[in-house]
């Protein structure tokens, strides 16, 4: 029992790292702290296979004997001194006093006896500076905006141990990290040029170079010279006119006016910002700027020392069963050794305050969760619900120790009993699982450290609330393992787990007596369980498979993961397994809440691991949400995305924002996002700490005066129809806001000052603020940027809409099709908070209407022609005014229909000056439709209208080349999406994990498979599209009827 008496010990109070040679801890340059080794232990093979802690204990009995310590017992204690091995350049510490020190990573030699041998260091743990490890500490816990230190105490809690072995792959990707790239990384495009800008193929492209304040000159150069040849040029240039400039630095070119590179050995047509500059005719200017200019990237934080990443595992079952071993070479059990069934004592629990609305009597049932599954349930008998209610009753499963797999919880819910229940344990709601819950919990029955749960616990619950009140994360019931933080007023339920005289671990692997070295033998024995539709052999599957990998996530889903001899199989099967068998949509299918397994979910992390910076920024919002699937808060899902974002800024910025929204927004799994942003910044660097905080300043400023602006004006209709002026108001932002900050929906965009005058609060329900700010210095910039602030919506669901549009445009220019589409910038920064970027020199359809005719130009088909025709006077401009009107008119069509957007009026459909139509605002999904006095107010699969059609010269019925290219463009792109469905359902079920109300129900995945026509043959789907077009058509009159009354009673 001495291990668990050490388990409890405080928390080391700081952050250290070790340094090879010295043994020395170095935290900064005003501390540097001298240590002297102890001793050191020289461990012989066999004893490898003893723990961390009984080597503390031989190391104890060895100083006593030999009197060389004042305080040998101090030493058994893990916050005075640390187990040390070095490997490579680094040193590393036996953390987990239950650890098997055979199963550490420690380079083993062979002594002069010929047996393998390991050096083991015990050292002192030295105290580092209290004052900057509080500053550290105080800086996290704004930037992730919460203290993780508070939840520190154990010292082997989840919580300090997965900061402790994020530590490692941190510290791995800062070793391989590119520094000039990582300040550099440039925004490109691998797709080919455009059709609308290929006469640029043939001709030069005016670039203007700035060099500080000393020379500014312009070249002509080709689309395919790349930043070097530029550089070169410069350098050329500066040697001709005999100025000086830092030769001692690399240079790199700088968009001027925007936080954006043209680096590596790109040519310049698939930079970004070039083929922006393109489009809207704009010059291009860049700024040389020597590298030692830009902010400093240097990694400032303290870090955690280094733990083995395999701390948590442990021997194979073979080395700690029992057989044949004496009592005092026993200091673990093997869970496999275990063959009693589950079972939990319910106590009974107390409430300190009961809610207003009590049932009459409550029962509470345990369940056994894996993932989202339930595999086995039992349920106590009901007894009147009171703030105290005691139990005292065994409940048992009809479930083996040994079978339980690692990230198995053990659930609770407090349910409401009906009255007309009787004394029967479940109602007929129970069985029906329609009975109401009212609290939940959850317990990890194999801890993060592969250590059985054993002994009493109290567990404080969540309140389960309905729909209505407020709409709880998808699932949080059950893939949740944390606990109610407010122990204060929370339900508490304490239960009693069966005690064993040792700790009893999940071996790493299955004992070689109960499978060869190749498990052909067990495979079709066991096959026959792990699918029931199919007969045959695992072997012959993983034959068929390699050339059906797409058939992995069914067969998965039918594995019976409680059978340990079929699991070990399936094992066995992806090991074998090559991850780039597998397609991108297939890897993300297999992180979804569907698949526990960790095994399975190595093989999908190890599939994403070849992706571009640009696809992971593609998928990012889900891989942040599937974090939530993970049993426990480290996981090969949390390290890869850490080291993804410590390796590109891009991703980085990015991943800060979407962690650092659920930690605000998601109590259920804060602890875990919180840990992991933690393990993000500490490596992220100085310059993106200066500018995450600057970023945090500006965006709780703004949700000061958006809260008071609220309180003001209470009430939907209280405002003007044309806002509010921040001046009427004499609200003063300028001392509030930082003096310039990145804008978290794009870090290529700097702003400065707020422009008050050229700020008003909208008038709208939620009171949305529209804010202008300066732009950076430049040549060419003189628009300020515009911003909207909204305080009270998720802006999740927006997020979702405009990253499948940025998927769905890939999917079209990998088929050549350029269809124009606004992916605006837009990104939630906290619980129901956020921005959304300002699309300049564009207006509304319903303000265009407005321009012409007033309230009647909802009918007029010809306002929207007409107004385009005033923009693009010369013929040659309004000919590619009317291809990109086509287009992009092409796109939201597809795009809006497969996704079953809905609400949409003319005051959030926009067309730019150039003839690019978009739509904003995504309040509505998949099929779910607005109503207005209980009818639905639209008629129509996607807006089509017939002042759109009157632009193509679709003019009663008549047809035009404009609207005949529209219906070749539409069916083109409807059936490019159909091809990747699978893609497209994943991304949306994975973010079911968020909880937004449209999105709540894997049910609401039906919508997206019967808009893409998954059961129809290509022929089939392309005739259904072509007949929405002429549903359109026909009811075009329905949609400007619906325009003219929002126009006239302004309904939103």
């Amino acid at each position: 029992m001495l291990v668990f008496e050490n388990r409890h010990k405080r928390m080391r109070k700081s952050p250290s790292t070790y340094k090879k040679g010295t043994h020395s801890l170095t935290q900064s340059n005003r501390c540097r702290l001298v240590v002297t080794k102890l001793t050191e232990l020289l461990l012989k093979y066999g004893c490898g296979l003893s723990s961390t802690f009984y080597k503390y204990l031989s190391l104890c009995r060895q100083v006593q004997a030999k009197k060389t310590h004042p305080d040998p017992l101090a030493i058994l204690d893990p916050d005075k001194y640390s187990l040390l091995y070095a490997r490579g350049d680094e040193w590393y510490e036996a953390y987990d006093e239950c650890q098997v020190i055979g199963t550490l990573d420690i380079p083993w030699s062979h002594d002069d006896a010929r047996c393998l041998s390991a050096r083991i260091v015990v050292k002192p743990v030295e105290a580092v500076d209290s004052e900057e490890n509080k500053k550290q500490q105080q800086c996290l816990a704004y930037l992730i905006g919460y203290s993780l230190e508070k939840d520190t105490s154990d010292r082997l809690g989840e919580l300090m141990f997965t900061r402790r072995k994020l530590a490692s792959p941190r510290r791995q990707e800062l070793k391989r990290r590119d520094d000039k790239l990582y300040a550099t990384e440039p925004w490109v495009s691998c797709t080919p040029l455009p059709a609308e800008l290929q006469d640029w193929l043939n001709r030069k492209l005016p670039v203007t170079l700035h060099y500080m304040n000393k020379i500014s000159f312009s070249i002509q150069t080709d689309l395919s010279a790349t930043p070097n040849v530029l550089l070169k040029v410069f350098r050329r240039v500066m040697s001709d006119q005999r100025i000086e400039y830092d030769t001692s630095t690399n240079l790199v070119l700088k968009i001027s006016g925007r936080e954006e590179f043209l680096s590596e050995d790109h040519p310049i047509s698939d930079f970004l910002w070039v083929r922006q500059c393109l489009k809207t005719n704009q010059d291009l200017h860049l700024s040389v700027v020597p590298m030692s200019q830009l902010a400093e990237e240097t990694v400032k934080f303290m870090d955690w020392p280094l733990v083995d990443g395999f701390s948590g595992q442990f021997s194979s079952h073979d080395d700690l069963r029992l057989e044949g071993k004496d009592l005092d070479d026993i200091f673990m059990i093997s869970l496999l050794d275990c063959n009693r069934k589950l079972r939990v004592k319910l106590l009974g629990f107390d409430i300190p305050k009961l809610p207003s609305k009590c049932p009459q009597s409550v029962s509470v049932e345990a369940s056994i969760l894996y993932g989202n599954k339930v595999l086995s349930t039992v349920s106590s008998l009901p007894k009147a619900f009171a703030d105290e209610v005691l139990w005292n009753e065994w409940l048992e499963f009809d479930v083996l120790l040994r079978d339980l797999p690692r990230g198995a919880k053990l659930g609770f819910t407090i349910n409401a009993v009906n009255a007309s229940g009787g004394d029967s344990p479940v109602t007929a709601d129970v069985q029906k699982g329609k009975a109401k819950v009212l609290y939940f919990v959850n317990l990890l029955l194999i801890d993060h450290r592969s250590v059985l749960r054993q002994g009493p616990y109290t567990l404080h619950m969540w309140s389960y609330l309905d729909l209505e009140e407020e709409a709880i994360t998808y699932q949080a019931d059950k893939l949740s393992s944390a606990t109610n933080p407010d122990v204060a007023d929370s339900m508490a339920i304490s239960i009693f787990l069966d005690r064993y005289s040792f700790p009893v671990v999940l071996p790493n692997s299955f004992s070689p007596p109960e499978c060869s070295d190749s498990p052909n033998s067990t495979l079709s024995r066991s096959a026959s369980t792990v699918i029931k539709s199919n007969k045959g052999s695992l072997k012959r599957f993983r034959q068929e498979s390699i050339r059906y990998a797409s058939n992995l996530p069914h067969f998965l889903r039918n594995v019976d993961w409680m059978n340990r001899r079929v699991v070990e199989d399936v094992h066995w099967l992806l090991g074998n397994w090559d991850a780039e068998e597998l397609d991108v949509a297939v890897a993300l299918e297999l992180l979804s809440m569907d698949f526990a397994d960790e095994t399975v979910r190595r093989i999908a992390v190890k599939r994403l691991e070849n992706l571009s910076n640009d696809d992971v920024l593609r998928y990012l919002l889900q891989l942040v949400q599937t974090l939530k699937v993970e049993p426990y808060h480290d996981s090969f899902l949390a390290q890869y995305l850490i080291q993804r974002a410590l390796r590109s800024k891009r991703i980085g910025h990015f991943f800060f924002w979407y962690v650092r929204s659920e930690v605000a927004g998601c109590p259920y799994f804060r602890q875990r996002m919180a840990v992991i942003l933690e393990a993000y910044l500490l490596g992220c660097g100085q310059a993106m700490i200066n500018s995450f905080v600057q970023q945090v300043q500006a965006v709780e400023a703004l949700q000061e005066v958006a809260i008071l602006i609220k309180q003001i004006y209470p009430d939907k209709t209280d405002l003007p129809p044309t806002g509010v002026t921040f001046h009427g108001l004499q609200l003063d932002l300028t001392s509030k806001l930082p003096d310039e900050f990145l804008l978290p929906f794009d870090p290529r965009i700097k702003v400065g000052t707020i422009l008050l005058e050229k700020c008003k609060v909208m008038a709208s329900k939620k009171k949305p603020l529209w804010l202008e700010f300066s732009p950076m210095p430049s040549p060419t910039s003189v628009t300020p940027v515009g911003i909207i602030f909204k305080h009270g919506d998720d802006l999740r669901q927006d997020m979702l809409v405009i990253q499948t549009l940025v998927v769905m445009e890939s999917i079209w220019q990998e088929k050549s099709l350029e269809l124009n589409l606004v992916p605006y910038g837009c990104i939630s920064t906290g619980y129901n908070i956020g921005m959304i970027e300002i699309v300049r020199n564009a207006l509304t359809i319903a303000a265009v209407q407005r321009n012409h005719g007033g309230t009647t130009g909802a009918f007029r088909n010809d306002a929207l022609y007409e107004w385009l025709k005033s923009k693009c006077p010369l013929q040659e401009i309004h000919y590619k005014t009317m291809e990109r009107f086509v287009k992009s008119c092409a796109g939201y069509c597809v795009a809006t229909y497969v996704l079953g957007i809905g609400d949409r009026h003319n005051d959030n459909i926009m067309i730019t000056d150039q003839g690019n139509l978009f739509h904003i605002d995504f309040g509505h999904i998949l099929g779910n439709r607005k109503h207005f006095l209980g009818v639905s107010r639209e008629r129509v699969p996607f807006v089509l209208t017939p002042d759109f059609l009157y632009v193509m010269g679709r003019v009663k019925g008549r047809n035009s080349l404009c609207f005949q290219r529209f219906r070749d463009t539409c069916t083109q792109a409807y059936l490019s999406l159909r091809s990747h469905s699978r893609l497209l359902v994943t991304l949306f079920s994975l973010m079911l994990l968020t909880g937004i109300p449209e999105l709540s129900a894997a049910e609401d995945m039906r919508y997206l498979r019967e808009a893409l026509q998954e059961e129809q043959s290509e022929a089939e789907a392309k005739e259904h599209f072509l007949q929405q077009i002429s549903v359109c058509e026909q009811l075009g009159w329905t949609v400007q009827a619906n325009w003219w009354i929002h126009l006239v009673a302004g309904i939103k």
